[in-house]
């Protein structure tokens, strides 16, 4: 451990004899009170590269550290993922060793989502070469490649790097991808451009060791655009762009959001943060959480229990005097947002040209379109595209008279800028696929859903009714998140319709995947002024093959039952009887 995390040992305050230590360095002292925290401390998760190089790679999967495997790995953005053909009921039972395959997951890092062309063929043929074809943009604006061999490891690294990619700390008890505006410096109606303070900060502190043992994840997010598109209210800092009446254009600071088992949305401190200050700021809410955050249970050491605990006034008081410079300003909160933040769609470029934003299906791509999708860019006069935090792409810099070639040429690779509102807003997560604490499949479920949606709710000419000829429009703010575990990596509590995977029984004494509903929740948007968690239905669940029959039931019932054609399907949700809900 260096000088600067190990400064919390002096001057810490006292802590109160009868309380339990929590493992806060500052209060506590750092001596470690886990296993986990014992082999950050002896030896960091940084430090497995080398031997990942010297070692692993070439002497194999069964030459690997059990420590480094299920550890250190992470620090660069290796997990083993679940080995094939176990049944979503043994997940809470088998050891890890019994889950996990000799293959990894690999997450490759991309801070803001900024991407060029050379880079995105690098990652397709990465892909094809190492990785069987596969790839999914996540709601992280990273790209995960699966059945990834230790000794391709090394290569594959070499390869990104060479380009300007990486996969530092794109997992484990460190800062993770620091999310931005998709369309980051050309929007015509952004506040600021955040790019300047995203490279600052990934340059500055990323792969640092004074950042490198953090109690648990911490991510960040930043975003200049009046649409809030970087969902800022789950992250553990955020910055929203904002003009202050004396200092103009700058950032309103949020700490402490997370989801997973105990959903936490971000508060604000009320400070107003200049461009200038973004980077300091940014460290200095880092090094709390680093200093004061809870390391003995790892079920409690987010940032999100901290913050909690605290309240705003403390966590301000703390960063103010402690880890700045000098204190910070008061400042406004953001306006509600007037367009939606995924981007999907053509819309003007502040330089005249245009940017396109396409969805996949869930997320789920390939090699093959990645290397397509380079191509069809180039061939378009664009080198440049963004990935979102919802699972699309944004092609940039594209002239007018090349942008219907541009969509036709996307919707062949299964990217579309005018989905239908069920594709459009219906994310997944990994699922029990690839992923160790799934319960049950997502990926496939949702695709299924989507097609199945999409069917029943397209427009039926004249021969149709009303409500089903202008569904796709009533439908528009409608979200979907499958979810394959409690974890929420597909972010359910912030969803109008929220799937978390579970086993149901199936009527002849066994069990059946299905989903846990939760409903009516969301984050700041057009359709919303701030974010909510929604609500749970008590006994409220659906097997995996009714899916598609629940929610065209639940959405039937609310075009039904809208009080308005403006009100949204959350608002609805939440005030209907629990009747209408089933």
């Amino acid at each position: 451990m260096n000088d600067t995390a190990l400064a919390a040992r002096s001057d810490r305050p006292a802590r109160p004899r009868s309380s339990k230590p929590n493992g806060q360095w500052k209060v506590d002292g750092t001596e470690p009170l886990n296993a986990n925290e014992a082999w950050k401390q002896e030896d960091g998760g940084l430090s497995v590269r080398e031997r990942i190089e010297t070692i692993y790679s070439r002497h194999g999967f069964e030459s690997i550290d059990p420590t480094d495997l299920h550890g250190r790995f992470r620090w660069w953005g290796l997990y083993t993922q679940r080995k094939p053909g176990i049944d979503g009921g043994k997940t809470a039972t088998l050891e890890p060793e019994e889950l996990e395959d000799r293959y990894f997951m690999m997450r490759v890092r991309i801070d803001g989502g900024a991407l060029t062309t050379e880079q995105l063929r690098v990652i397709g043929g990465i892909s094809r070469d190492f990785a069987r074809g596969s790839a999914d943009i996540t709601d992280r604006q990273n790209i995960q490649l699966h059945w990834v061999e230790i000794e391709n490891v090394p290569e594959i690294w070499r390869r990104l790097e060479a380009v300007g990619l990486h996969t530092t700390e794109a997992c484990g008890d460190v800062p993770r991808v620091i999310l931005g505006s998709p369309v980051a410096g050309i929007s015509v109606d952004e506040i600021l451009d955040p790019t300047p303070q995203i490279r600052e900060i990934a340059d500055r502190y990323i792969g640092d060791e004074s950042f490198a043992n953090l109690p648990r994840k911490y991510k960040t997010a930043i975003t200049g655009h009046p649409s809030q598109d970087v969902v800022h209210e789950i992250n553990d800092f955020a910055l929203v762009g904002v003009v202050h009446p004396e200092l103009g254009a700058g950032y309103d600071l949020w700490v402490g959001g997370g989801l997973s088992t105990s959903a936490h949305l971000a508060v604000r401190l009320g400070t107003f943060v200049e461009p200038s200050r973004a980077a300091e700021v940014w460290a200095g809410v880092t090094s709390i959480f680093r200093d004061y955050g809870y390391r003995r249970l790892r079920n409690r050491a987010r940032l999100k229990y901290l913050v909690a605990d605290w309240g705003a006034e403390k966590f301000r008081e703390v960063l103010e005097t402690e880890y700045l410079t000098e204190p910070l300003p008061d400042g406004p909160a953001p306006e509600t947002p007037t367009t939606p933040g995924d981007h999907v769609g053509v819309h003007a470029q502040k330089d005249g040209r245009f940017y396109v934003g396409a969805t996949p299906t869930v997320g789920r791509v390939s090699g093959d379109v990645l290397l397509g999708l380079a191509d069809l860019i180039e061939a378009h006069g664009s080198q440049r595209l963004r990935t979102t935090p919802h699972q699309k792409i944004v092609v940039l810099d594209v002239e007018q008279e090349r942008v219907d070639s541009l969509v036709k040429g996307l919707e062949e690779l299964g990217l579309y800028a005018n989905p239908s509102p069920w594709r459009r807003s219906t994310i997944a997560c990994t699922g029990i696929e690839y992923c160790k604490l799934a319960i049950v499949d997502t990926k496939d479920t949702a695709t299924a859903a989507v097609a199945e949606l999409e069917k029943r709710f397209a427009p039926a000419g004249n021969a149709g009714t009303d409500a089903e000829n202008s569904a796709n429009e009533l439908l528009k703010p409608l979200t979907l998140h499958v979810n394959g575990c409690p974890n929420s990596c597909a972010r359910i509590q912030t969803a109008d319709i929220g799937l978390k995977g579970q086993l149901l029984p199936d009527g002849d004494g066994g069990q059946t995947p299905g989903f846990q509903v939760h409903l009516g929740g969301g984050l700041a948007s057009e359709t919303r002024s701030e974010a909510g968690t929604g609500r749970t239905v008590r006994g409220l669940k659906v097997t995996a093959d009714d899916l598609p029959d629940y929610v065209e039931r639940v959405t039937r019932r609310f075009l039904a039952e809208r009080t308005d054609e403006n009100q949204s399907f959350a608002e609805w949700a939440l005030a209907a009887e629990e009747e209408a809900l089933q």
